[in-house]
């Protein structure tokens, strides 16, 4: 009995030593070629992505890789409100009046053609023409308490005045904080503006101004005040001598 299960065992321990052997030397073998499927469609192939004879088709669009973490700008690339150019500040001034501006009108007053007649309660300097016309041009007049009346002729001309205040009027403006140069060449920051009719030998004139939005007010000193185009205008029509009318 023992003869015989010692001789069962040993054939067994020689089938299982032959069967490692086999395994082993497989191992090393060249293995069967891979058959695939004339069927590139089938799923299964499709996933294969690189097997031999597939083609994969590209993109028409290549997305570009994420950063995974988006970079902060620099100060310099960041353009805030607090580091804009500040946009220009337009100051806008009152608009003329279109009735302040030069017009033939009709005139039946008594002055004959030639004669600058200055209507302060209206803000209106009449030169008058012939044939019952009259050029009529807006102007400023004195404020109140500097209004005044008369008749006097024009006793100078001059192109781009210079300007000294009359020492009243310095004083008078010192009270008020304000205080004004003893002498002002002339130019376009000269309150005279561009041309200056002075008259008789009174301290007043008809002139120019840098402030056109006054025009058609009571607001100065007691001068007659005009656009600068429109004393340009006046200037080439009258002559030293012109009698001038305010009333």
């Amino acid at each position: 009995m023992n003869i015989l299960l010692h001789s069962v065992l040993g054939a067994a321990a020689l089938l299982a030593a032959g069967a490692t052997s086999s395994y082993a030397d497989d191992r090393y073998a060249d293995r069967p070629p891979v058959m695939v499927s004339p069927d590139l469609s089938a799923p299964w192939v499709l996933q294969l992505g690189r097997a031999p004879g597939i083609v994969r088709q590209n993109r028409q669009i290549a997305q570009q890789p994420r950063p995974r973490y988006a970079q902060p700008m620099r100060p310099d690339q960041v353009r805030t409100a607090a580091v804009q150019a500040p946009a220009k500040r337009v100051v806008m001034r009152p608009q003329i009046n279109p009735i302040y501006l030069p017009q033939e009108v009709a005139y039946d007053g008594p002055q004959k053609p030639g004669t600058i007649v200055i209507d302060t309660t209206q803000n209106f300097l009449y030169l008058v023409e012939k044939n019952g016309k009259a050029r009529r041009y807006g102007v400023g007049t004195g404020k109140p308490g500097f209004e005044w009346s008369g008749t006097h002729k024009i006793t100078n001309k001059r192109v781009w005045p210079d300007w000294r205040p009359p020492a009243v009027m310095i004083k008078r403006e010192a009270a008020k904080g304000r205080y004004l140069p003893t002498y002002l060449a002339g130019g376009e920051e000269n309150p005279l503006g561009a041309r200056a009719l002075y008259l008789g030998t009174t301290e007043y004139r008809i002139h120019g101004t840098n402030q056109p939005w006054t025009i058609g007010g009571a607001v100065s000193s007691g001068c007659i005040r005009m656009r600068n185009e429109d004393v340009v205008d006046l200037y080439e029509r009258v002559n030293v001598g012109t009698t001038v009318v305010v009333i």
